[in-house]
């Protein structure tokens, strides 16, 4: 099924600000961002999103402005969170639950602030409960996690993917707790499992809220060989000048192309010109009798114009050493290639179809929506001998049953 993600490259970082630039650089409405916001019942705060472009690459800034008022009740002017009111873990659950906000942002705003109070908790020797959230607790990193979330839902996104995650080291930063080093305690703790690049920038790269929202949201790093439809892209910039590097982390909205079933299997060859034909029927059929995926004669044209013929077996990696022992026991090979490879197959089942013969098996291939019946060889052959009718007659008369 397809399914569409959010997948974050984390190549300066992340931070709470720079995820949300990002989502309204990539589409979201910042008029309809703010309503969702306004349901928090917080006021005393504006949304500012302004164009900005780091190495010649144009992204989105946001700053969220904090009243005076608001600033002393609410949790700090600007981004510096001055005199910030400590709220508790469950001060926030308690605002976000009561709030006009749907289920889906509601869970996943309380499981980013659930991440990084257990991580708070364990650095400070005390429970998830009893944490005061200084930096955190903030009105703008509240606006800041909660709009993350809720513009998962805006765009429908599914699923949630990062890159490895980037992080400063060798620096320090300032905290409600003191000076700090980089990256910040609580950082590397939430990020705990994940998987992190310690770079050799003494700036905070990724923060404990871009943490949080990675630790509690993401399904993890996006994996290599994904086959992906982009369909937005957005950056959202930091506030600091980088050395060389642009502050943007980049998000791209994405959907995956339907996965079909895959394994591995492994392909063995052999080109043989010295061996009577009459014997490849019987080597076959000892291979698929020792459980080989498949067995097959190419006819080729090999050195000096002599003609031979190339054998391949397609066995599940584990069985290779038994196709090899029959290869050398049963032929006149003197040598077989062996490479691994990845298999796509298509969805298949078996389906009981009514026919003029009776309840008949047939295969049911493809995906759904473009799914095809197809008969089975031994039900037809089985029927045709009983019968004593020709085979490719029984054949046809079950297809056009199962197939109308």
């Amino acid at each position: 099924m397809m399914k569409r993600i959010a997948y974050f490259d984390t190549f300066a970082g992340i931070s709470g600000d720079m995820i949300l630039a990002a989502f309204l650089h990539a589409g979201v409405s910042l008029e309809t961002l703010t309503a969702e916001l306004k349901k928090l019942g917080l006021s005393g705060w504006r949304i500012h999103a302004h164009e900005i472009a780091q190495h010649a690459i144009h992204g989105l800034k946001v700053d969220i402005a904090i009243e005076e008022a608001t600033a002393g009740a609410n949790g700090g002017a600007g981004r510096h969170h001055a005199h910030a009111k400590q709220r508790t873990y469950a001060d926030i659950v308690a605002l976000i639950e009561r709030s006009d906000l749907s289920s889906r942002v509601k869970n996943d705003a309380c499981a980013v602030f659930g991440r990084i109070a257990d991580a708070e908790a364990k650095i400070h020797g005390t429970t998830p409960e009893k944490v005061h959230f200084h930096e955190v607790g903030a009105v703008d990193s509240i606006l800041d996690i909660v709009g993350a979330a809720a513009c998962l839902e805006l765009l429908d996104i599914d699923e949630v993917y990062t890159s490895v995650v980037r992080v400063g080291s060798g620096g320090t930063v300032d905290t409600q707790h003191g000076t700090m080093p980089v990256p910040a305690p609580a950082t590397v703790e939430i990020l705990r499992g994940y998987p992190v690049e310690l770079t050799g920038i003494p700036f905070e790269l990724t923060t404990p809220t871009g943490a949080g929202f990675i630790a509690a949201l993401s399904k993890g790093v996006l994996p290599g060989d994904e086959i992906l439809d982009i369909r937005a892209i957005g950056y959202g910039a930091g506030s600091r000048e980088l050395p060389g590097l642009p502050n943007l982390v980049r998000l791209m909205v994405c959907e995956t192309r339907d996965r079909r079933e895959e394994d591995r299997v492994t392909v063995l060859e052999t080109n043989i010109d010295d061996m009577q034909p009459e014997i490849f029927p019987y080597v076959i059929e000892r291979l698929l009798d020792a459980g080989m995926l498949d067995a097959y004669v190419t006819p080729v044209l090999m050195k000096k114009g002599r003609p031979g013929h190339l054998l391949t077996v397609l066995a599940e990696p584990g069985r290779a050493g038994k196709a090899l022992e029959i290869l050398y026991a049963e032929t006149t090979t003197t040598g077989v290639r062996m490479r691994d490879v990845r298999r796509e197959k298509l969805p298949r089942r078996q389906k009981q179809v009514e026919t003029e013969f009776g309840p008949v098996t047939a295969k049911v291939i493809g995906e759904a929506g473009s799914e095809r019946l197809v008969p089975e060889f031994e039900e037809c052959r089985r029927i045709a001998a009983e019968r004593s009718m020709p085979l490719r007659e029984v054949y046809t008369r079950i297809e056009h049953a199962i197939n109308t």
